[in-house]
């Protein structure tokens, strides 16, 4: 298959060299700290704002499509790593440090090819899709996925258009898609909002206490209220 090649002067292996000689200079419990962040912590964390941003779509007037559209995200991560199976296959990049010399490897063990970064893949896409529902939220989840980018390459364990490559991939996927994925998942989450079952009906839309008569919002109802209007105006 076709094998991309590069030599030292790549602006590809160059930047390569130049992010990942910072890990040489740093202390160790800043290397650990990265290696941490790039492997697991932020991929963590985007999950964790994908929790969030569905807690506040069940509490939009279009909660069904709202949720759908919080659902399509990580299966958006999902079918972008489907499509790079082939990609990598056709590419057979191997990584960095099997090929370079002198890199400070963070991660062993990652013996199967470079081209395109999973984790990339995977951030792009769920931030993508986070930010199609609340934009406030969808990035800060890209601000992730692009230190999730950067970590990857400070490990060694990947060139920075693999990086790139992994946005690309997953951006796309999750925008391309999205009109599809809303025409399949909208009449399912609408049908499990007008579902009998109180359970089924909360993943979906948010139970909404009636007020009592006379009474006046409280202040967590008012940030309620406006929390609402900031991600229907986003």
């Amino acid at each position: 298959m076709a094998e991309l090649a590069f030599d030292g002067a790549d602006p590809d292996v160059s930047l390569l060299y130049d992010i990942n000689g910072l890990a040489k200079a740093a202390p160790h419990w800043a290397d650990r700290t990265v290696e941490y962040v790039g492997e697991y912590g932020c991929m963590a964390v985007i999950v964790l704002l994908g929790v969030i941003c569905w807690w506040r779509a069940r509490s939009r007037p279009d909660a069904p499509a709202a949720v759908a559209g919080v659902v399509w995200a990580p299966l958006a991560a999902a079918v972008a790593l489907l499509i790079n199976v082939p990609i990598r296959g056709l590419v057979e990049r191997p990584r960095p440090f099997l090929s370079h010399d002198g890199l400070e490897v963070l991660v062993a063990g990652k013996t199967d090819f470079s081209f395109v970064s999973d984790h990339s893949t995977m951030g792009a896409a769920v931030a993508v899709g986070l930010f199609l529902v609340n934009r406030r939220l969808g990035l800060v989840a890209m601000v992730l996925a692009f230190f999730q980018g950067v970590a990857r390459v400070y490990m060694g364990v990947h060139y920075p258009t693999d990086v790139v490559g992994g946005f690309a991939l997953g951006t796309a996927t999750a925008l391309l898609l999205a009109p599809l994925a809303q025409m399949l998942l909208v009449p399912l989450t609408t049908a499990v909002s007008r579902s009998g079952s109180r359970v089924l009906r909360g993943v979906v839309v948010a139970e909404r206490r009636a007020p009592r008569a006379g009474a006046r919002p409280d202040a967590r109802d008012a940030q309620d209220a406006g929390d609402r209007r900031a991600d229907l105006a986003a």
